[in-house]
């Protein structure tokens, strides 16, 4: 009996281990596999974390809906109650990935991830958008927009705020404190507006084109004030969010765009 059974028990012990090394690395895979799908049907806002109330959702999704049909520029909000040992900036490129958030070839997305279990926030942008939004202004959208209101438990109006100057630095009319670039840019481009303006207004006021002197000021008071509405109008409402409309439809689906490291990331 003992002769007979020694050769199972090998087998036996060959066996168990394989299985053994199967099962750890079934489990290795498993612990790896912590980024949720998508919503099905697609949606910009993912607040897995409960943060937001129903109406804020809604509010925030046709807000990022509505941009993104004028802009094919896809703004994702996603919050999470954990990330388990990612490192935050990691999981957000992971994700941003995995979900292909963006459009195809213009890698025109960015995504806003925060977690409740540590308490942090990180903004990745695709590799279209790190020309557009730089990681320094970024940082500086996190440090004075986000982190104050989520401080305060204010988290509807903090994503509201945040997606709000996303989208303004975008459009080149974010204004930050006297520290930021931003400003400064925005600045220079208005100084060399009102220049050009000016030597337009000068140039038909003295009857460049044509005889009637009256007619070249009417027409050059009504091409500045063209100009100058055109320039100071834009896409934004008084309070410097984006007014895409009322409704923006229901969002179509992430179109494959990649990320590779661009954005910012920090606590609250």
């Amino acid at each position: 009996m003992i002769t007979t059974n020694c050769p199972m028990t090998f087998h036996s012990i060959v066996r168990r281990f394989s299985l053994l090394l199967f099962f750890c690395f079934a489990g290795t895979v498993h612990a790896d596999d912590k980024f949720p799908e998508p919503a099905s049907p697609p949606r910009l806002v993912n607040d897995y974390a409960h943060f937001l109330k129903e109406g804020e959702v809604n509010a925030l999704e046709q807000k990022l809906v509505a941009y993104s049909d004028s802009t094919s520029t896809q703004i994702t909000i996603v919050t999470l109650n954990s990330i388990g040992d990612y490192e935050i900036a990691d999981y957000g490129d992971r994700l941003a990935n995995q979900w292909e958030i963006g459009t195809k070839g213009k890698n025109n997305g960015l995504l806003i991830l925060m977690t409740k279990e540590p308490h942090r926030i990180t903004i990745r942008t695709g590799y279209g958008m790190e020309g557009t939004l730089p990681d320094a202004i970024a940082k500086r959208l996190i440090e004075q927009i986000a982190k104050p209101n989520f401080k305060q438990g204010n988290f509807y109006g903090g994503l509201d705020q945040l997606t709000d100057a996303v989208i303004q630095v975008m459009s080149g009319t974010y204004k930050a404190d006297g520290r930021g670039k931003a400003s400064g840019n925005f600045a220079i481009y208005i100084f060399i507006g009102l220049i050009i303006l000016i030597a337009i207004f000068s140039f038909l006021s003295k009857g460049g084109g044509g005889s009637s002197g009256g007619r070249n000021s009417g027409g050059g008071g009504f091409l500045t004030g063209m100009l100058l509405g055109n320039a100071l109008g834009g896409g934004f409402s008084s309070r410097g969010g984006y007014s895409g409309g009322s409704g923006g439809g229901s969002f179509g689906g992430f179109g494959g765009g990649s990320f590779g490291g661009g954005g910012a990331s920090g606590d609250w």
